[in-house]
């Protein structure tokens, strides 16, 4: 069957080069003339106000020239809702902006209960475990895609990115209700955590290296329980790597605070789940997901498969609505004093030295004379925009029984926006925001029934 296959990709890879490349290098206006390319010159000979233009692209950065300053000069920062927070996190060069504005969501519910000065928690703890289970989800996927071809689609997106820092809410909610929790001091910061790069390339390679094996494992008749052993061999070697990267996660902690009133409580010893249970003691069930997916039917429940980060749970189902509904559902959120986690496109419109997300901050059609315009749904069906950075909405302003304007606390620090606080402009909210968490007493019966409808794939 092997050499049947091989033949039939060699006299299909022949009918296309011999047969179907002639006809279509016979085709007629298919490459750039001379005619063409002599057009396209023509029409890149600057004078007047495009020799500035010309000048001033080559000497400078796009985004400083496109800015449109008269839109900042009419930008305002001010909230009339506003949930209290405490501080600005830090994700540095990794991708865990989901942890982050998961955990932050929790931390000012922690502040309020016990009347701490500050608090966070351990981000690092929690990113060990992904890294963990995405490792063992990556393994477990190729013992049952072993006898798929090579350039199988699904096989293909698992080796491009066997171990990435990406997630999404419930990542944390699974995380956490199986590792529980821990302050950052019980398991702060490491060099690898905060700049996530090379562990993660080091890792990948051992990961698709393992893949390699089961492959040639299966070839020579190994089961899958085989398969299975060889598995559980390279995941003691991936914690170990793990461990090297991001240190060795607490089995127990003690924990002990200092309120606003100077009064140090009594130091307690917990495991990391006892800790989550007894101290946090916030059902993370009670939240659910939902988005703005464009061109697919509002009010139905959708997932995407192997969305999960843990093999053997299932990927969440989310449910689609109009953007005024989640709008409307982060207004509610916020009056009932808790911020909102939210998904975005953080890369459009973003004036990351301002800290503002307006649509149409910077200018680029009249600097190169083009039409950009594209809708939500074409940028999303087109590659041009996804959901790629979470973060929390902390406060809005309203007027005219809408919201203008929403604070959104991001996690990159204080040296960029408005010392780690964006505005984001409602515009902005309309065209680049996917998703959004809130709390299911929120939602209308109607809502919730749906929320539990068989999900789409």
């Amino acid at each position: 069957m092997k050499n049947i296959h091989a033949i039939g990709i060699i006299l299909i890879t022949f009918f296309v080069q011999i047969i179907l490349m002639p006809a279509i290098a016979r085709s007629e206006n298919v490459g750039i003339s001379p005619q063409l390319l002599e057009q396209m010159r023509s029409a890149a000979r600057y004078t007047g106000p495009e020799k500035a233009i010309y000048n001033s692209l080559i000497n400078n950065e796009i985004k400083k020239l496109a800015l449109d300053q008269e839109k900042v000069n009419h930008h305002l920062d001010l909230f009339n809702v506003t949930v209290k927070t405490k501080g600005i996190t830090d994700q540095n060069s990794s991708g865990r902006c989901w942890l982050f504005a998961s955990l932050n969501l929790l931390r000012p519910m922690m502040i309020e209960k016990y009347k701490l000065n500050k608090f966070e928690f351990s981000q690092n703890y929690l990113a060990f475990h992904d890294k963990l289970e995405k490792a063992n989800k990556f393994l477990e996927a190729m013992i049952l895609m072993r006898d798929r071809d090579i350039y199988d689609r699904e096989l293909q997106d698992f080796l491009r990115s066997p171990f990435g820092d990406g997630g999404w809410w419930f990542y944390t909610v699974e995380l956490i209700e199986k590792y529980g929790c821990v302050p950052k001091y019980a398991m702060p910061e490491t060099k690898s955590s905060s700049k996530t790069g090379m562990m993660n390339s080091v890792i990948s390679r051992k990961l698709r290296k393992t893949a390699s094996e089961f492959r040639r494992m299966a070839d020579r008749g190994a089961t899958e329980d085989e398969l299975r052993a060889h598995k559980e061999q390279v995941m003691v070697e991936i914690y170990r790597m793990l461990t090297l990267n991001l240190g060795i996660p607490p089995t127990e902690f003690t924990w002990r605070y200092e309120d606003r009133d100077t009064v140090v409580s009594k130091p307690k010893l917990y495991t990391p789940r006892e800790f989550y249970d007894e101290v946090v003691d916030i059902d993370l069930r009670d939240y659910v997901t939902l988005a703005d997916h464009p061109g697919v039917e509002k009010y139905k429940n959708y997932y995407h498969r192997y969305s999960r980060n843990m093999f053997d749970k299932s990927d969440e189902a989310y449910l689609n609505l109009p953007i005024d509904s989640l709008k409307s559902y982060a207004l509610q959120t916020l009056l009932n004093g808790e911020p909102v986690v939210f998904a975005c496109d953080v890369g459009e419109d973003s004036d990351n030295d301002h800290g503002i997300f307006l649509p149409g901050i910077y200018d680029y059609e009249t600097i190169y004379g083009v039409d950009l315009e594209m809708d939500k749904t074409e940028r999303f069906k087109f590659f041009e925009s996804s959901p790629n950075h979470m973060m929390l909405i902390t406060a809005c302003d309203t007027a005219d029984g809408g919201v203008v304007r929403w604070k959104v606390e991001n996690s990159w620090g204080t040296d960029r926006g408005d010392n780690g606080y964006w505005t984001m402009y409602d515009d902005w909210f309309n065209e680049h925001v996917f998703e959004i968490i809130v709390h299911e007493d929120l939602l209308s019966s109607d809502i919730r029934k749906m929320l539990r409808s068989e999900p789409i794939e």
